[in-house]
């Protein structure tokens, strides 16, 4: 392959992209990661390195000859990517990142295994029995941290062995933190070790993303205070709850607390299977990949799953598997030797999510790819979704919905937007004016729109819909499928209403809604074709309602005319521009008397 035909590859793989955070990989001819970085926007900053710079420098320029594929790995973060990216280079040691970048070791909390444990800054993680949590992507996040927790928490700072038998002969003395209140002097029996252990509890779960404890115990605190009418040192619990609700959980990137597990997360279509294989190893992640399945008779996701973590096993995980796995269902093979979890909450499920967010890009990156070529396969799996996900016996080509707009009953309008394969066909929407209703009745609003729309087309032999949407839940389906019923369209066009929550569905002759799912393409197209309808609806609405309060304003002026009032608003171009008009300018136009009407309504 040529250096033109291989950079022109690469830029393909570049447009794919996402615009997220996360870590990209380059790879040489023999499959060997030769440079691992981090991006705030993947696409951006991978696409810089295949573009002509006298800016990069002579290393990078060679490096970038040598690349043939790149990988990456999303993330939630920056800073989630800025710590993955320095395990990465720990583990893979690539050629160019020990060339270009140095080596570091990030900051971690620590609370010391000791009586009456401090809590401290390190870069050294020991195996003593200490909790660790961490790492923090710069030493000003962690010293932020430190100071959040010394404002919040009374703990000790000293280095003192503040064993019962030391503190029994009483051996300390309290120190200057102590009477400022920043420590309970548990030094001279001030505070049991009990109490002090709820403390450090609380701590615990601080840095461990629950802020549940802490923001009670700060309430409380807080109440206490002004109780006693101390309202300075209840507004200063105040700012220490505002404080604590800007605080964010810490990555899950890398945790102590996960040890060595393995992650597959899985996405099924209706051929193919998308999965993601994650690798923790010591609490970090030290490798992802992602692989595409196409699948055969077994519909069972255990089953697949089962399939998938044989082959992954041999093909990327070295034949062997961590001793717990985490996974959304446990698989109906067992493996010997290996825990399958399936986790309900904490870091395990933030793993798992990060996982599944990874096949999930990967999935729409592959899609993504084989419509650019092929925009037609783009449109049948949408209209398959559809259809499977609305239970139609045929894909929903030809869509209309139809919204009601009125304000406390006045100017009732309707509006029927078409859509044609999933995308909007504007030169096919249609206004209607409501004619036999009076007052806010949408019931009966949609009942009279449905009835003209579909008799007109019957009479005109026009096209029937495949899927007409009612925007208004039961009551407004119920009065459609009426109308339908007595046109003698009943059972020929399917029909649905849309709740008011988004993702709530009803169907005819069923009283309890159906829930889309949230992140199908089926629930985003459902949405593009409301907002559209609003839109068309209201922007209806509101052109004439101010067309109404136009004419009203100066049809009400005794003596001026239909004549009169056009030649006005032509010469000053609106109501205001009329009102702020002189006699003179006024008479100028509609003669001398009915200027005199006009400036007199508008200045009496």
């Amino acid at each position: 392959m040529s250096a033109l035909d291989r950079i022109a590859q690469l830029k393909e793989a570049v447009s794919l992209l996402p615009t997220t955070p996360g870590v990209y990989q380059f790879f040489d001819a023999s499959g060997r990661v030769i440079y691992v970085g981090k991006a705030v926007n993947l696409r951006r900053r991978v696409g810089s390195y295949f573009v002509d710079s006298k800016k990069h420098s002579a290393k990078v320029r060679v490096m970038v000859g040598k690349i043939v594929a790149l990988k990456h790995i999303d993330t939630p973060t920056e800073n989630d990517a800025l710590l993955l990216e320095n395990s990465l280079i720990k583990t893979l040691r690539p050629r160019y990142n020990i060339l270009l970048k140095d080596d570091k070791t990030y900051p971690w909390i620590v609370v010391r295994n000791e009586p009456f444990p401090r809590v401290e800054s390190t870069r050294r993680m020991v195996r003593d029995g200490s909790t660790y949590f961490g790492p923090y992507s710069s030493v000003l996040s962690q010293r932020a941290m430190l100071e959040s927790l010394k404002e919040i928490y009374q703990l000790r700072t000293c280095s003192l062995n503040l064993s019962p038998e030391n503190i029994e002969r009483g051996k300390y003395r309290v120190c200057l933190e102590y009477h400022i209140g920043n420590c309970s002097a548990p030094c001279v029996g001030h505070q049991t070790a009990e109490e002090y252990a709820d403390t450090i509890e609380m701590v615990k779960k601080h840095l461990r993303g629950d802020l549940r404890p802490t923001r009670q115990y700060l309430t409380e605190k807080m109440e206490a205070a002004a109780e006693v009418l101390n309202f300075e040192k209840a507004a200063t619990y105040k700012r220490r709850l505002e404080a604590l609700a800007k605080y964010e959980a810490r990555s899950v990137i890398v945790s102590p607390t996960l040890g060595d597990v393995d992650v597959f997360a899985l996405v099924v279509d209706d051929l193919d299977a998308y999965c993601n294989f994650v690798r923790v190893a010591r609490g970090t992640v030290v490798a992802s990949r992602t692989a595409l399945f196409t699948l055969g008779a077994e519909s069972e996701k255990a089953t697949i799953l089962s399939q998938v973590i044989r082959q992954m096993a041999a093909e990327v995980a070295g034949g062997r598997l961590a001793r717990e796995v985490i996974v959304a269902v446990e698989p109906d093979e067992e493996v010997e030797g290996v825990k399958f979890t399936v986790p309900q909450r904490g870091d395990k499920l933030k793993l798992l999510e990060f996982a599944h967010k990874g096949a999930v890009m990967f999935r729409a990156e592959r899609l993504k790819n084989i419509e650019i070529k092929n925009p037609e396969r783009h449109t049948e799996r949408l209209m398959a979704a559809l259809q499977r996900e609305l239970y139609l016996d045929r894909p929903p080509r030809h869509i209309e919905c139809f919204d009601n707009s009125n304000l406390q009953g006045t100017h009732p309008v309707a509006a029927c937007v078409v859509f044609r394969d999933g995308k909007p066909s504007r030169k096919e929407y249609r206004h209607f004016n409501v004619k036999t209703v009076e007052g806010p009745d949408d019931f009966a609003t949609m009942r009279e729109i449905i009835t003209r729309r579909y008799t007109r087309v019957m009479n005109e032999g026009g096209e029937l819909p495949d899927l007409i949407v009612v925007d208004g839940g039961k009551g407004q389906l119920s009065s459609a499928c009426e109308v339908l019923r007595e046109l003698g369209l009943w059972g020929k066009v399917p029909i649905v209403g849309l709740a008011e929550r988004l993702e709530e569905v009803y169907f005819p002759n069923d009283p309890k809604p159906y829930y889309l799912d949230r992140t199908g393409e089926p629930l985003k197209v459902i949405r593009h074709i409301r907002d559209e309808a609003h839109r068309f609806g209201i922007t209806f609405h509101r052109n004439k309602r101010s067309a109404a309060f136009t004419v009203s304003e100066l049809d009400g002026i005794e003596g001026i005319g239909a004549k009169s009032v056009e030649s006005l608003l032509r010469a000053f171009g609106s109501v205001a521009g009329v009102k702020r008009a002189s006699k003179s300018a006024l008479a100028a136009e509609v003669g001398e008397a009915k200027a005199t009407r006009v400036f007199d309504y508008f200045h009496k």
